[in-house]
This record gives C-alpha cells, sequence and structure tokens, in this order.
C-alpha cells in the first residue's frame, strides 16, 4: 500500500516528537522531507533521522519534496506564510498549536485550504491523550453529570527554545504557548464546540524571566461558554520542578481529578542524577518522576495517525483550523481582558491587529 508521503517543517523540540509519533505509531504515513532555515541543521536531522530529502527553503521544501502533507511545526510566525503555501501547491495541512498569531491570518489560512480543497488539521494533542480522552467518555457516560465548570493547568518554567520569548515571533506567552491547550480541551469535552460567550484574565510578568521576556510569564484565563459552563485555564513559564499537566472535571452529580505525567512514570530517588527524567525538569537529583512513555501519553501519535487516516480516507477531522480559529479568538479576548480589567464578550471584534501587543505595551517589564 502507498504510504502517504509527509514533509516535516521544523526540526526542533515538537518536530522530534512528530517525527517519533510517525515512525512508530503511523505505519501509513512517510516523511519523506525536512526543513529547517538552517541548512546545516536540516542536513543533519535527515541524516540522523534517515529522512530522504533536507530543505532549507520553505517553498521548496513544499513543491519539490513530492510531498502529499505538510507537517508545520514551525516557530508561530511562519504558520501563516506555510500554511498559505502548501494550500497553493494543493497539500494537505497539520498543522501545530497555536493557527496563527492573529485572527486575520487564521481566516486567510482557513480560507486558502478551503479553495485549495485541502485539509487544515490542528494539532490539539489534549484531545487525543489517552487519560484525558478516559475522562471525557466517563462524562459522556453520565459519570458526573452536567458540567458546570472545568479546570486544566499547564505550567513549567519555561520553553525550550527562545523564539518563544520573543513575542513578535511568538505572539505572546504562557497563554499563547499552553493556554490554547486548555481552551480547545475544553471545547473539546462540552460536546458539539460550543460557543464561548466571555473571558476574563489576569497575567502576570517579569517573574522569573526578567529581561528575556516582555511577555505574561504567569496566567488565568476564566471562559464562560453557552450553556454555563465555566473553563478556567491556568498557565505558567514560572513554575519550578518540571511539566504540570492536570485537569478537573465539576458536574451536578460527580467529579473527576487526572493529571497527565503522575501515574505514567516511575518515582525515582537519585544522589547523583541522571538523563532524561520529564519535560521541562530541571535536575534529576533527589527525588523526580521518570516519565516513560511521553510522547503516546500526551497524544501526539494518536493526533497523527488521526489526521493522516483522514486524508487518506478523506474524512473530517475532529480538530480542524476552525477549532484553531476559535481557540485563538478566546486567547484575543484574553489579552484583551487583562489589559482593560474588564470581562470581553464574544464574538471577539477589534481594529488593533494584536492584542497582545496592546497588553505587553501597558505592561513593561523591568530589566
Amino acid at each position: 500500500m502507498t504510504k502517504t508521503k509527509v514533509a516535516l517543517l521544523g526540526a526542533g523540540f515538537i518536530a522530534d516528537i512528530h517525527l517519533e509519533s510517525y515512525h512508530r505509531f503511523v505505519p501509513d504515513a512517510e516523511v519523506v522531507a525536512v526543513f529547517t532555515r538552517n541548512p546545516k541543521k536540516a542536513a543533519a536531522f535527515a541524516k540522523k533521522h534517515g529522512i530522504a530529502r533536507s530543505f532549507s527553503d520553505l517553498d521548496a521544501a513544499i513543491t519539490d519534496s513530492g510531498c502529499d502533507v505538510v507537517d508545520v511545526c514551525l516557530p508561530n510566525f511562519l504558520h501563516h506564510r506555510a500554511v498559505l503555501a502548501a494550500a497553493r501547491a494543493g497539500k494537505h495541512v497539520i498543522i501545530e498549536k497555536p493557527l496563527a498569531l492573529n485572527l486575520a491570518e487564521a481566516d486567510e489560512m482557513i480560507a486558502a485550504c478551503k479553495k485549495a480543497g485541502r485539509k487544515l488539521c490542528y494539532a490539539e494533542e489534549l484531545c487525543f491523550a489517552p487519560k484525558y480522552e478516559r475522562v471525557r467518555k466517563l462524562v459522556n457516560e453520565g459519570a458526573v453529570g452536567k458540567i458546570f465548570q472545568m479546570r486544566q493547568c499547564e505550567k513549567h518554567s519555561g520553553p525550550h527554545s527562545d523564539w518563544f520569548y520573543d513575542v513578535k515571533q511568538s505572539g505572546g506567552g504562557a497563554v499563547m504557548d499552553m493556554g490554547c491547550h486548555g481552551l480547545a480541551w475544553f471545547r473539546w469535552m462540552l460536546g458539539g464546540r460550543p460557543r464561548a460567550v466571555s473571558v476574563q484574565a489576569h497575567m502576570q510578568t517579569g517573574l522569573i524571566h526578567k529581561g528575556r521576556t516582555r511577555a505574561e510569564e504567569n496566567s488565568l484565563v476564566i471562559v464562560e461558554f453557552e450553556g454555563g459552563a465555566i473553563g478556567v485555564a491556568e498557565n505558567s513559564w514560572a513554575k519550578h520542578g518540571g511539566m504540570d499537566d492536570r485537569v478537573e472535571v465539576y458536574g451536578t452529580g460527580g467529579v473527576i481529578y487526572a493529571d497527565l505525567f503522575i501515574g505514567n512514570s516511575a518515582l525515582t530517588y537519585s544522589e547523583a542524577g541522571y538523563g532524561y527524567a520529564m519535560e521541562k525538569a530541571g535536575s534529576t537529583k533527589g527525588w523526580s518522576f521518570t516519565i516513560f512513555e511521553e510522547a503516546f501519553n500526551q497524544g501526539y501519535p494518536q493526533e497523527l495517525k488521526h489526521f493522516i487516516a483522514c486524508i487518506r480516507e478523506d474524512k473530517q477531522p475532529i480538530v480542524t483550523g476552525e477549532d484553531g480559529r476559535a481557540v485563538l479568538e478566546i486567547m484575543m479576548a484574553a489579552y484583551q481582558a487583562a489589559r482593560t480589567g474588564k470581562k470581553v464578550k464574544l464574538p471577539f471584534r477589534t481594529k488593533a491587529k494584536s492584542p497582545v501587543e496592546l497588553w505587553v505595551r501597558q505592561n513593561p517589564v523591568e530589566a
């Protein structure tokens, strides 16, 4: 059977995870090319992972690689350009979060893929993470009655790459980096992609990354959905001790707590320390949780396998570009709410290209 050919755009942390997922869990796909802006890095990545071709020109990677699908694992500011180029070339797209830097870019990306008749798959892995999927199925079985509140926390001490700290490249801080996960998961849990009707937010900066970023390092976003359910997203770049990812679901007939990492790790004590424990863990000396199946646990293989099947079988992905836009709209409203100190009602409309930049200007970070 002919495999679906994938061009991987990016050669950083998330590209490594996608590549591992393809190799181990998605036999119907073959990564035939990799792109990164540094030609030496592109060639080294391709050699290390046995990828046939490497590119340092974005357009050439899309048009000359013979791919069927473009998998976008690039810095956020390149998402818009990459998706438009893929659509022009008639390629399907899998794109990492967040969808774009702003709603105007998101609308163009969605329209371009629709015009080309290509699928735009929004890679939100929490909609596939096995432990969280079990939580959703419990809710669908009626285990907790009607949901009235959800909480999702993702916190660590800061991103892997320098570009995350530059708001011109990333589009924001902890909210754009991680808040998108919780917001997408809330909509997924409630079923039917309910509309968000209002957003409140509080953001803090200058905590542990002074001089490195103007973006928010700690955030609290509260979203009210039609039907009355509340979603609370807590995100931080200022929490030490490795990755923290957990959810809470409160219903009229029960409650569920789930931790993405505890229960999928070996509690370890080491006097000297050792190699890799878990994402964002700063030290392995003393007690630590040693993760043993990270990519699978977080849902990456499941989402990529699903997307490739949708492309091969011409089915609608469960997470689409429109879902990515809805999440982006809530995040933009959150920055507006944090800036004004007021609840922002949705649909969110603004003449400002970037509510994020307005918030940053209002909250300068001392060196």
